[in-house]
């Protein structure tokens, strides 16, 4: 089960996080586009064989497909896995009936998981069919119907065998966050950067992308005055983690974090603690702003030596 990346797009970079399930298309488009190119393989030439054959809603085209089959772009689709977050979907109906609380034993809350995960895997499914528009061939997973569960909110089952049987077969497994079952809880939500941790431990790839919606890691947040972004941060063996670029006058500064009010899954600090548990596997993780020229950049596995002294973004590196 070779595989060279782990990629996964924060909800917030691919829906418009204020408005309730609302899809921010032209990133999901430059996300797909950009994650296509990552895997050409043999050079640009040869035809895009469009994957997704059915009716999108609201549009009355009768969907294209390609009957020539001659030539066609050549993808090193089979080292890829793609994990996305909820952004404005599933986290409203998760937050409202207290999903991530548990207690399935209260009609609300049941209700609350019910509508949470229509919520997530409709994204679910118009982010695989943005893919194979781009001739990615994309498989739904979602983490419940696979079996994954937690006990007190800790990862306690997680089969990937199925990830592992698709990546095998050339196809991109693209997993998301998730309501799931708990022993202990009833039930809880299962983040995507969690699964993504996971998948890193489980399938060792060469590197792990983070596709946000900002530069990187702030050393407070971002929209503020003098926010200042932290390039590279090195992880100990520990599992405690420093900010190598640049070099803070005040190595004791306070790393701020923010979360939404109703993000149930911890915000950008459960983003840097998880991207920090993948490097310590000697992972690379690279956190960048999506569908940028600097995430196509990182995509492409052109960080592993070296980091352009022009790139924007930020490096969670292990060290010794």
């Amino acid at each position: 089960m070779p595989c060279s990346s782990v990629d996964t797009l924060r909800g917030a970079a691919i829906t418009c996080k204020n408005e309730l399930e609302k899809i921010n298309e032209g990133n999901l488009e430059m996300v797909s586009l950009q994650l296509r190119e990552a895997m050409t393989s043999g050079g640009p030439s040869g035809k895009v064989l469009g994957m997704d054959w059915s009716k999108r809603p609201g549009i009355s085209e009768t969907p294209c497909v390609v009957d020539d089959y001659s030539d066609p772009l050549v993808l090193d689709s089979g080292s890829f896995v793609i994990v996305h977050g909820a952004g404005s979907f599933g986290h409203f109906q998760a937050s409202k009936s207290g999903v991530h609380k548990g207690g399935l034993n209260q009609p609300f809350v049941k209700a609350g998981f019910v509508a949470t995960r229509i919520s997530v895997t409709s994204l679910n499914l118009e982010i695989v069919r943005a893919l194979a528009r781009e001739g990615i061939p994309s498989i739904g997973m979602s983490p419940f119907s696979c079996g994954w569960s937690t006990c007190e909110r800790n990862i306690a089952s997680a089969d990937v065998s199925m990830v592992a049987k698709a990546i095998d077969s050339g196809f991109v497994p693209v997993l998301h966050g998730d309501a799931v079952l708990d022993s202990s809880l009833d039930c809880t939500i299962l983040s995507g950067d969690v699964i993504i941790r996971h998948l890193a431990a489980e399938v060792k790839p060469e590197f792990v992308v983070f596709l946000t919606d900002v530069s990187g890691v702030y050393d407070r947040p971002p929209t503020e005055p003098n926010a200042l972004l932290l390039r590279e941060i090195a992880v100990r063996e520990d599992g405690s983690w420093s900010v190598v670029k640049p070099a803070l006058q005040d190595m004791n500064t306070q790393v701020e974090m923010t979360v939404a009010a109703h993000d149930t899954t911890g915000g950008m600090l459960t983003k840097v603690t998880e991207a920090a548990m993948i490097a310590k596997l000697g992972i690379d993780v690279y956190i960048v702003e999506a569908a940028t020229s600097h995430s196509l950049i990182a995509l492409s596995g052109q960080l592993k030596d070296k980091m352009p002294e022009d790139w924007v973004g930020t490096i969670i590196r292990f060290v010794q």
